[in-house]
C-alpha cells in the first residue's frame, strides 16, 4: 500500500518529468507505477502540493510545481491543515525549531511554511523527514515551536512536542 506522503511525492517526480495535462493523465501515470489513486484524491493532492497549470510553447497547459515557493501564497487554513496532518513532532533550541513528519514529508511542510509568510520564520530547510526551521532573533525558536504546535494540535510537553 502507498502512503500519501510516497503518493504526492511521486507525483512531484511525474510532473517533473512528464508533460501532464489532466488530473486523469496523472491518474494512468500513477497506475502504471503501481498506484491506485482516484481522480478526487489526485486533484486534493495536486492542491497540496502547490501544482499550477502553466502554458508549454505550442499552447498545450500542464502541471507544474513553481520553482520558487513565494511564487504561491498558502493560507492559515492551508498551513493548518499541513502541520496538523504532516508533523508529529516538534522540537526547538534557541532560534532553530527542528518539525519531524513521516518519511518523506517534509518538503509539503516546509513548503507551506516557506509560503504562508509565518510570524518569526526566516526560512525552512526539509529533508525527508526533518525540517528546520530558522526563526527571527526578536521572536526565537520556543515561540515559534508553540505557535507551530498550537496549529499542528500537538501538546507541548517539557522542551519539545509531540502528538499523542
Amino acid at each position: 500500500m502507498t502512503t500519501k506522503a510516497q503518493r504526492r511525492h511521486r507525483i512531484a517526480r511525474l510532473l517533473a518529468s512528464e508533460a501532464v495535462g489532466s488530473q486523469s493523465h496523472l491518474v494512468e501515470l500513477l497506475a502504471a507505477e503501481g498506484i491506485e489513486a482516484t481522480q478526487a484524491t489526485v486533484s486534493r493532492d495536486l492542491e497540496e502540493l502547490g501544482a499550477v497549470k502553466v502554458r508549454l510553447p505550442g499552447g498545450d497547459a500542464v502541471y507544474a510545481l513553481p520553482e520558487l515557493p513565494t511564487q504561491q501564497v498558502a493560507s492559515s487554513d492551508h498551513l493548518r491543515r499541513v502541520l496538523g496532518e504532516w508533523v508529529v513532532e516538534i522540537t526547538w533550541s534557541a532560534n532553530l525549531v527542528v518539525v519531524r513528519t513521516p518519511p518523506g514529508s517534509a518538503h509539503v511542510v516546509g513548503s507551506a511554511l516557506d509560503r504562508s509568510s509565518f510570524p518569526g520564520v526566516v526560512g525552512t530547510v526539509a529533508g525527508d523527514d526533518t525540517v528546520l526551521v530558522v526563526a527571527s532573533e526578536g521572536e526565537g525558536g520556543s515561540a515559534v515551536a508553540a505557535r507551530l504546535a498550537e496549529l499542528a494540535g500537538i501538546e507541548i510537553e517539557q522542551g519539545h512536542t509531540r502528538k499523542g
